[in-house]
């Protein structure tokens, strides 16, 4: 097993190793590698981005709750949930990006959540269509500001799912770059 693949939660590792699978790269250790790396610098941009952006990781979000929340999966996606509106909420869905089997992008308007988003369960949703549910969710970061606007939360959101994105598509672009080389 890569030294690189040891040092992601053993949980985590099935996960890495399908990504591999589906990522067109070769089936190899080598691959398997160089997607751990890029999970562990996705990890880590995400921990600094919600950091720099006044957010804070938390371990639940209730279903019902005002609140909406940047979350990581397993698998490196990356889902921006919408504060709760009247309405639903707004749900973008982003892959990790180096798959051949998920969409890259999905956005769902008006959507609920069908239970709490918790660390290590899956998140599903209400009214969504394609996708009903994700992975199990690795981290979840909520706004700190208690008297944020859900208007305000939203574009904050917006904006730091934005800025994680940006990385994680740089990080995409030096595993592409690796294999090219080859």
């Amino acid at each position: 097993m890569s030294d690189v693949l040891t040092q992601i939660p053993e949980i985590i590792q099935n996960h890495i190793r399908d990504i591999t699978r589906s990522s067109g790269l070769p089936n190899n250790e080598e691959s398997v590698a160089q997607i751990a790396m890029a999970w562990i610098e996705k990890k880590n941009s995400f921990e600094e981005k919600i950091e720099s952006m006044n957010m804070e990781e938390v371990d639940t979000l209730e279903k019902d709750s005002d609140k909406g929340a940047i979350v990581l999966t397993y698998s490196g996606s990356l889902l921006n949930v919408g504060p709760n509106t009247e309405d639903g909420r707004n749900v973008e869905y982003t892959s990790v990006g180096l798959r051949k089997d998920v969409p890259d992008i999905l956005t769902n308007e008006n959507c609920k959540l069908k239970s709490d988003l918790i660390i290590d369960e899956v998140a599903e949703f209400e009214n969504a269509r394609p996708v009903k549910s994700t992975s199990q969710i690795f981290k979840i970061a909520i706004c700190k500001d208690a008297d944020i606007t859900q208007e305000e939360e939203e574009e904050l959101l917006k904006k730091t799912a934005t800025v994680i994105m940006d990385d994680f598509v740089e990080v995409n672009k030096t595993i592409m770059i690796d294999e090219d080389l080859e």
